[in-house]
């Protein structure tokens, strides 16, 4: 017992030190064939974009396309077959629509500086006009689009509303109007669906924006005092941004309507003591009502963008954001492919949505912002890259 004792442990700890040892030589010379490996895979993918820039050369001269849908598809199908297992297989795919991909991006940025794809259909300008324009916002007066046109355009500015959001991008469309101003996202509720569908539906394009801070009100006739009320209306985002404060009086029913001034106009022109309005506090100056209660959307840092369109192509030279729409094939991989062209050219994608394509079940259109000019080489080869591989890819505008 006290020999073993004694060698017990010293030998079972030399026996490990001893496997330990084989086994990191085991792993180093491993690592040492991967490396190998890996310089080997370097020289062959070098070599291999070396003559993807012939072949751009080659497309240039013959004004062939890019992407040869057919030829990647035979190329992905005999790598394939080339593996021993399903999993490396399904490994190699992946890997050669990794390379391929590069292989066009490679052949884009050659067929960029060969001036082979011409200009962008967009005129870059010093300032919009705006001295002699007419603009168009959606609702009724003190309405927070109006808040936005003015601070956007300023006082005075040539202005008229319409009642929906249909007839200011008809009005811009139209020529009866020369700029839009559109809520199009909300801090608290969200993207405002309609005005992206009527984005990808119209020829009318971004050239600026403009955020405001929301602070709704209660606005009732003078002299109205809380347990009159028995209705509230406003828009039906705002009255979910003010879900909380409403929920204290739960009695009170809730009407929709189409904007937050048109809610505020009818209660002025109704006189009747028992409805309220959600609406800013420009509003209640306008149609003559009482602020009743401040604040009672619950966010204190509930802003609205709102952007201004025009159914000219063109972009302030300043401008900082790029906005567009595109579908994508409905396959595996089609909007991982098409996002990889940001990546490539080092530009920062700052939002993403998706909205349902009309009459196609389970398929969507894409809206996409990104950092950018259209001036800037990068983002003429990242758009010159996704209107050769994506469906309908549209540039909604530079601002």
């Amino acid at each position: 017992m006290h020999i073993l004792y004694l060698l017990g442990p010293d030998t079972g700890a030399g026996v490990n030190r001893g496997t330990e040892r084989t086994k990191g030589m085991d792993l180093a010379q491993l690592r040492e064939q991967l490396d190998q490996i890996d310089e080997r895979i370097v020289e062959l993918y070098e070599e291999r974009m070396e003559i993807c820039s012939q072949v751009a050369d080659y497309k240039i001269e013959t004004g062939k396309k890019v992407l040869d849908k057919a030829r990647e598809e035979e190329k992905l199908r005999k790598v394939r077959s080339l593996a021993h297992s399903e999993f490396n297989a399904c490994g190699v795919q992946e890997l050669f629509e990794q390379i391929m991909a590069m292989s066009r991006k490679l052949q884009y940025n050659r067929l960029s500086q060969q001036g082979a794809y011409g200009k962008l259909p967009f005129i870059a300008v010093d300032r919009l006009e705006a001295g002699q324009a007419r603009v168009v916002f959606q609702g009724a007066e003190g309405a927070y689009s109006q808040l936005a046109m003015e601070r956007y355009f300023g006082d005075g500015i040539n202005s008229f509303h319409v009642d929906s959001f249909r007839d200011a991008m008809c009005a811009i469309e139209e020529g009866s109007a020369d700029y839009a101003v559109l809520p199009i996202e909300n801090s608290t509720a969200g993207i405002v669906n309609e005005i992206y569908d009527l984005l990808a539906e119209f020829e009318n394009y971004i050239v600026g924006e403009q955020i405001i801070k929301i602070e709704h009100c209660l606005l009732g006739l003078p002299g109205t005092d809380l347990t009159q009320i028995c209705t509230v209306l406003s828009h039906p985002q705002s009255l979910m941004q003010s879900a909380r404060y409403l929920s204290v009086h739960d009695g009170w029913k809730q009407i929709s309507m189409q904007n937050n001034a048109f809610a505020a106009r009818k209660v002025s022109e109704d006189g009747d003591h028992s409805q309220a309005a959600i609406a800013g506090e420009q509003a209640a100056k306008i149609y003559g009502l009482d602020i009743l209660e401040r604040g009672v959307n619950q966010s204190d840092t509930n802003s609205t963008r709102f952007i201004i369109v025009t159914n000219q192509k063109i972009f302030l030279k300043d401008a900082k954001k790029v906005s567009l729409c595109l579908e994508v094939p409905h396959e595996s991989g089609s909007l991982y492919h098409i996002l990889s062209h940001f990546i490539y050219n080092n530009l920062n994608m700052t939002k993403i949505e998706s909205r349902p394509i009309e009459g196609r079940n389970w398929e969507y259109r894409f809206f996409i912002d990104f950092e950018g000019n259209l001036a800037d080489g990068a983002v003429k080869n990242a758009l010159r890259g996704l209107r050769e591989e994506a469906r309908n890819m549209r540039i909604l505008g530079n601002y």
